[in-house]
């Protein structure tokens, strides 16, 4: 059983040298790249098994690699490591007279259509706090906020915010892109149903937009005739095209990115088509100061009073 006072007998430098024999899978290549001496790398590491109570390394004539326990440990130890350096530049960051350091974890929706035009008009008037953005899937936000690995999330609101606060962020509405020349494209509007005899281009498999689409068709006993899965808005309009397909976009999303195409975009008939995205994050109460006052201008863009949480 490891002991309760473990956070105050593994230091970091440990865990460090811990890390560098896992990279290196050799003792004495670990010592020579950490500058000490492979006795007291040995030793360091003989503790640290001893203080866990498990078996870090397998050991044999041509290394040493680690056990499941030290994969465990592994990705714990990088994970503290990541959060010490980010700490230090943090800290820096205030000591340079910044605010604050804020994640965001985004979908591409919001990446897209909303932040560029939010965020610079947060920085016009918050200019002493800095902004890290990093674009996943919605179901990814949920959790990055939840392991701690963001402070604000923005995704879609069908995804569970489980025990995240979460509030009203924005609107959008989901169109096909299609080609001037495609048998759709003298429509005023479309029902998705009405597009599943056409080749589609898809986002990846675990964006939002795609998960609904293929539940949609599976309602209705049908298929989404797939050519080809692309990461991005740009990669579905360039295919369309090209004439590989049609695709499923937000509406602001094809007015910025398909700037310059011959493309139309067609609304969709269908209600799921009308998505609410959503902000997550923890407690607001408890955010930092840097954390709250970009949340509070997220949710009043338009200078309007902050939304309704839920």
């Amino acid at each position: 059983m490891i002991p309760s006072s473990l956070v105050r007998r593994v230091d970091l430098v440990t865990l460090q040298l811990f890390v560098t024999v896992c990279e290196e899978e050799h003792l004495t290549r670990a010592a020579e790249r950490a500058g000490i001496a492979p006795s007291a790398l040995s030793k360091r590491l003989a503790e640290l098994e001893a203080t866990l109570g498990t078996e870090l390394f397998l050991r044999h004539a041509r290394g040493m690699t680690p056990t499941a326990s030290g994969d465990t440990l592994l990705h714990h130890a990088r994970s503290i490591l990541r959060s010490v350096d980010k700490m230090g530049a943090e800290l820096a960051d205030h000591a340079q007279g910044l605010l604050g350091h804020v994640r965001i974890l985004a979908n591409i929706s919001s990446i897209v259509e909303f932040l560029p035009d939010d965020l610079s008009d947060f920085y016009r008037a918050n200019g002493r706090v800095r902004i890290e953005l990093e674009e996943r899937t919605s179901y990814a936000v949920v959790k990055g906020i939840e392991e701690g690995v963001g402070d604000i999330g923005l995704c879609v609101s069908s995804v569970d915010s489980r025990d995240l606060s979460a509030a009203p962020y924005r609107r959008d509405r989901l169109v096909l892109a299609v080609r001037r020349d495609h048998p759709l494209a003298g429509r005023e509007r479309v029902g998705f149903l009405d597009t599943l005899d056409y080749e589609h281009i898809g986002l990846h498999q675990d964006s939002a937009i795609y998960r609904r689409s293929a539940v949609e068709a599976a309602h209705a006993a049908r298929d989404v005739k797939l050519r080809i899965h692309v990461p991005g808005f740009d990669a579905v309009l360039r295919m369309v095209e090209s004439g590989l397909g049609v695709g499923l976009i937000p509406d602001r999303a094809f007015a910025v990115v398909a700037r310059g195409m011959d493309l139309v975009a067609i609304p969709l008939t269908d209600r799921w088509a009308h998505r609410e995205l959503k902000l997550v994050s923890r407690d607001p109460a408890g955010l930092p100061e840097a954390t709250r006052l970009l949340r509070e201008h997220l949710l009043r863009p338009d200078g309007s009073p902050p939304a309704n949480e839920g």
